[in-house]
């Protein structure tokens, strides 16, 4: 593990006025918070924070986010506290650890709707301070990097969570080399066969031509040479996910794939960018529809270059990126350059884009969208895409994703340029509207009144923006009969399970599924934006079939313990497995399990050694964790009955009842239910919601019943 002296080494090399105390200080509290807890591979925990803040050096970031590097799962997996964090470190840091922690408890990995949510808050948490996702990508890097001691469903959890989301922020906010090396870390997971074979043709190809990098390279520089142009060459062949991802794109096999090289100049100016494009281009023939100039027209992180693609030695492809070296510091330490120090001065980087800047235009497109399904084909649009900018007939600039059609260039402008979209020239001459526009083409729009959005505009649209304008249109042009049609496919799909389709089990399936009402639940069905099936799953999860997990031992449910250590659930929160908890030691009782967030916590703030870092085992429990859950129903006849089955069709059992109140009209009672997990607790209650006389439900908590 490096030592704290190694780590503020790190830092002085490019901050020799670095806060020594502070950072030593952190370290020091970093170390004794996680004393005792170990990582999967049998490590100190502490050696994974320190690795997190040596990744965030070679970005020579300020000492702030360093401490926050240091301490970032201080509040979330040990005793430590905001109050004490912020007593100890000040506020920004306390802030900035909090941030952090919240990203952490972000469950991106599940399903579109909740993922879409997620997306929202992590934009949210990125507004206030940027830093916390500087520490969070340091963080899953180092994670990923290890990624080889977790469980098998583990690592592939995580891969994926890292290739949809963390890998393309990486990309979007101009840390190209850290999304490569996430891509291609979280490749090594999903597909190992595929990854395998690229490595094993890289292999044979130099066996049969040689390592052609430095000879490309000496090229290069000779060229250079005899321009006068002073510069820095480097060449290297691509990542194997990114040589996967182009035989995927087009559709071809690894022998006829040519550009898996790709190489760099740094140049002294920007005049000597364009000057040694014009040398590479006089000495190798430049490969058409393989240019871009992001000097000219720079990415909204900050990113300028020139990228060129030529056939170079042999004929083979290389593609040619050139910037000066104010523009690389941008381009390897992306949006982060902001905070970037240099002989212990922030460095002034004209290129380095202001975050606040940054997290506007990459949030306001996003408010427009009027549901979750729009919102996440807004980010993702976002974040995957490269630029295209093409010109109205004014001579103004329109910036469209990658692969844009003309009836994205006409939704971009106004979406009554949009509706009214019956045809469009590029360059003069006409067009279909599916055709994929390209950098620097002139586009008009021909519009007539009277049209309307065809249903076949959807797959010919590619952003956010013109689908859910489309969708909207056809929505409230065939919204009745959708209505209509989707109530009847409900129906028959509730009664297929001895359900009735109420009103009120429509209304909790929409609120579950993140939609406005059942009408709009009702329109989506209809629409086929939505299943039938999927609005049962909403409210009935338990006629889904098991998912063949593991059987957790019911006498060792947690993680963490000390060896021959007893184990009870606290009566006061009665965590469940599936939420975050913590174990606190009772003398002579064993430990006993809190929830995270529980307040009887407070009273153990000041005794540190009582507290446990525990998790629950990951597999299936029994049904056999107890919570109590106050139910208010109509007081009628057979209701009761109707809630008890209602309770054991869910697969979980009734141990207790008590009323607490009985009046002509209603009843109010506690209900001891047997359950697996939080999502089997959450199957129950939304079940018995969905009830029309269920009037109130709720999870109940007595800080007076002790341990």
């Amino acid at each position: 593990m490096i030592s704290d002296s190694d780590l503020i080494a790190l830092v002085r090399a490019y901050n020799p006025k670095t806060n020594e105390a502070l950072l030593r200080d952190a370290y020091a509290y970093g170390a004794q918070m996680h004393e005792g807890q170990t990582r999967h591979s049998g490590e100190p925990y502490f050696t994974h924070p320190v690795e997190v803040a040596a990744l965030l050096t070679e970005q020579h970031l300020d000492d702030a986010t360093l401490v926050t590097a240091l301490l970032h799962d201080t509040i979330e997996d040990t005793g430590s506290t905001f109050a004490e964090v912020e007593r100890r470190f000040g506020s920004e840091i306390a802030e900035l650890v909090n941030g952090v922690t919240k990203l952490t408890n972000l469950e991106l990995s599940s399903t579109e709707t909740k993922q879409a949510e997620n997306f929202r808050k992590l934009f949210m948490a990125m507004s206030k301070d940027l830093r916390v996702i500087l520490v969070k990508l340091a963080d899953r890097l180092h994670n990923m990097r290890t990624i080889k001691h977790m469980r098998p469903e583990k690592q592939v959890q995580k891969s994926r969570e890292t290739m949809d989301i963390y890998a393309p922020l990486a990309g979007r906010m101009g840390m190209h080399w850290m999304r490569e090396e996430l891509e291609d870390l979280a490749f090594r997971v999903l597909n190992p066969e595929a990854r395998a074979s690229i490595i094993r043709r890289f292999i044979t190809l130099q066996k049969e031509t040689g390592n052609v990098v430095p000879k490309i390279t000496e090229d290069i520089r000779t060229e250079l040479a005899n321009a006068d142009i002073v510069g820095e060459v480097y060449g290297r062949a691509k990542k194997p996910f990114s040589i996967w991802r182009k035989m995927e794109e087009k559709k071809q096999s690894f022998s006829k794939l040519s550009d898996i090289y790709g190489f760099r100049i740094i140049t002294n100016s920007e005049d000597d960018c364009y000057r040694a494009l014009g040398v590479m281009h006089r000495r190798w023939s430049a490969v058409p529809g393989r240019f871009k100039d992001y000097i000219s027209q720079p990415k909204t992180n900050g990113y300028r270059s020139i990228h060129a693609t030529v056939s170079g030695r042999d004929g083979k492809r290389v593609e040619i990126q050139i910037r000066t070296r104010q523009m690389h510091d941008v381009a390897e330490a992306g949006v982060a350059a902001h905070w970037a120090y240099r002989d212990g001065e922030r460095v002034e980087n004209p290129f380095a884009v202001d975050p606040a800047t940054w997290i506007s235009t990459m949030t306001e497109r996003f408010e427009q969208a009027e549901d979750h399904d729009d919102f996440l084909e807004h980010v993702k649009l976002e974040m995957y895409s490269d630029q295209v900018f093409c010109f109205t007939p004014k001579g103004d600039v329109i910036k469209l994703p990658r692969g844009a059609t003309p009836l994205d260039y006409a939704y971009s402008i106004h979406t009554r340029i949009g509706h009214s979209c019956v045809g469009a020239k590029v360059d003069g001459l006409r067009v279909p509207l599916w055709t994929r526009l390209r950098n620097g083409q002139s586009v008009e729009i021909i519009t007539a009144e009277g049209q309307k959005p065809q249903p076949t505009w959807i797959d010919i649209a590619v952003t956010g923006r013109a689908k859910s304008a489309i969708r909207k249109s056809l929505r409230e042009e065939h919204r009745d009969r959708y209505i209509k049609l989707g109530r009847e496919l409900t129906r028959v799909a509730f009664e297929h399970i001895g359900k009735k389709s109420s009103d009120k089990a429509l209304e909790t399936a929409a609120k579950e599924l993140s939609l406005t009402d059942a009408s709009q639940l009702l329109e989506y069905v209809g629409s086929t934006e939505l299943s039938a099936r999927e609005v049962v799953m909403a409210l009935y999860p338990e006629l889904a079939e098991n998912s063949g997990m593991e059987t957790v031992d019911a006498k060792r449910p947690v993680v963490g313990l000390p060896e021959g250590v007893q184990v009870k659930r606290a009566a006061c929160c009665q965590a469940v497995p599936g939420e975050r908890i913590v174990g606190i030691k009772y003398k002579g009782q064993g430990v006993f399990v809190h929830a995270i967030a529980c307040d009887a916590l407070v009273e153990f703030e000041e005794q540190p050694d009582r507290w446990l870092d525990i998790h629950w085992h990951a597999g299936r429990h029994a049904a056999s964790n107890t919570v109590t859950l106050a139910l208010t129903i109509v007081n009628s006849f057979g209701v009761l009955g109707r809630i008890c089955t209602l309770i054991g069709e869910q697969n979980a059992n009734i141990s207790d009842m008590h009323f607490i109140d009985r009046k002509p009209d209603y009843f109010q009672l506690l209900v001891d239910v047997d359950v697996r997990d939080a999502e089997h607790l959450h199957g129950v209650m939304t079940a018995m919601e969905a009830d029309s006389d269920v009037a109130a439900l709720e999870r109940h908590m007595d800080l007076n019943r002790k341990p």
